[in-house]
C-alpha cells in the first residue's frame, strides 16, 4: 500500500510539473505557464519576481484588472457593489493592488503553494466581470445612479421617493426636481420591476397626478413582450438599455429643459 501511494504520489508531481514552465521575461521578470485559463480561453497572467529579501512575489502585471475594464470603466471597479467585493477578494488571499497591478509576496519555500493561490485569486477576481455581463440589480442602479448625477449636475435628486398625495406603497426610484414637472425616473433591471413600476405610474396617472416619467432598462430585450408594452403606455420616456447613455442624457436633459 506504502508502494502504491508513493509511486502515485510521484506520478503526480511528475505530471503537475511538466504542466508548468518558466520563461525568463526582461528585468528578471519571469513568465509562469500553466494549463489554467479564464472562461473565454486566454491563459492567467502570472509572473514572477525574486524579492531582494527572498522570497519571490508573483504578479499579473496589471492584466487581470484591466480585462475587467474592457467591460466597466476602471474607476467604478473600486466603488458600490464591485469595489467591496474587490476589496474582500484581495483581503481574503493577501493580495496588493498596487494601481491596477495585483501582486502577492510569498517565502521562497512557498513559490508551488503560491501558484495555486495566485491561480485562484485571479480567477475570483475575474468573476467580477458576471456582475457586468448580468448586471445584478444592486450594480444597476448605482450605476443609473451615478448617471442621473452626472446629467442632472447641481440638481438636487431625491432617491426612493413617495408623492405625499400618494403615500409610501407606490415608491418613485428618482425624482428630480426644477424642471417645469417633477420627473420621476424608474430603473428597471428584471420582470418584477418592471410590473411594479407599470402599477406605480398608473396610480399616480388615475389619482390626478401631473408629472414627467422616464423608465430605464438594464435590457428591455429580456422582458416579455407584454410586460414592456403595458410599461411604456404609461411613460413618457423609455430607455432600453442600461449602457445607452447617450439616450439617457438627451432624454432627461430635455425634460428637464421643458
Amino acid at each position: 500500500m506504502a508502494d502504491l501511494y508513493t509511486d502515485m504520489e510521484k506520478s503526480l508531481c511528475e505530471a503537475l510539473c511538466a504542466e508548468v514552465r518558466i520563461v525568463a521575461r526582461p528585468n528578471n521578470v519571469f513568465a509562469v505557464s500553466t494549463p489554467l485559463t479564464f472562461p473565454d480561453g486566454d491563459s492567467l497572467p502570472i509572473f514572477l519576481r525574486r524579492l531582494p529579501e527572498g522570497g519571490v512575489e508573483f504578479t499579473d502585471m496589471g492584466n487581470s484588472l484591466m480585462r475587467l475594464s474592457y467591460e466597466t470603466d476602471a474607476p467604478a471597479l473600486r466603488e458600490g457593489t464591485r469595489g467591496r467585493i474587490l476589496s474582500q477578494l484581495l483581503a481574503e488571499f493577501g493580495l496588493e493592488d498596487r494601481r491596477g497591478e495585483l501582486v502577492l509576496a510569498v517565502p521562497g519555500h512557498q513559490t508551488g503553494l503560491g501558484v495555486f493561490k495566485f491561480s485562484q485569486a485571479l480567477t475570483r477576481v475575474h468573476d467580477l466581470s458576471f456582475l457586468n455581463r448580468v448586471n445584478v440589480e444592486s450594480t444597476f442602479y448605482e450605476d443609473l445612479r451615478k448617471d442621473l448625477e452626472e446629467i442632472v449636475g447641481d440638481r438636487r435628486m431625491i432617491l426612493n421617493y413617495t408623492v405625499p398625495a400618494i403615500g409610501p406603497d407606490y415608491p418613485i426610484d428618482y425624482f428630480i426636481p426644477g424642471s417645469r414637472l417633477p420627473l420621476y425616473v424608474f430603473g428597471v433591471p428584471n420582470q418584477d420591476k418592471a410590473r411594479l413600476a407599470t402599477i406605480v405610474l398608473q396610480h399616480l396617472l388615475s389619482n390626478g397626478q401631473i408629472f414627467d416619467s422616464a423608465v430605464v432598462f438594464r435590457d428591455a430585450d429580456l422582458l416579455p413582450r407584454r410586460d414592456f408594452n403595458r410599461l411604456a403606455n404609461v411613460a413618457n420616456d423609455i430607455v432600453t438599455s442600461a449602457d445607452a447613455t447617450e439616450d439617457l442624457t438627451r432624454k432627461i436633459k430635455h425634460r428637464l429643459a421643458a
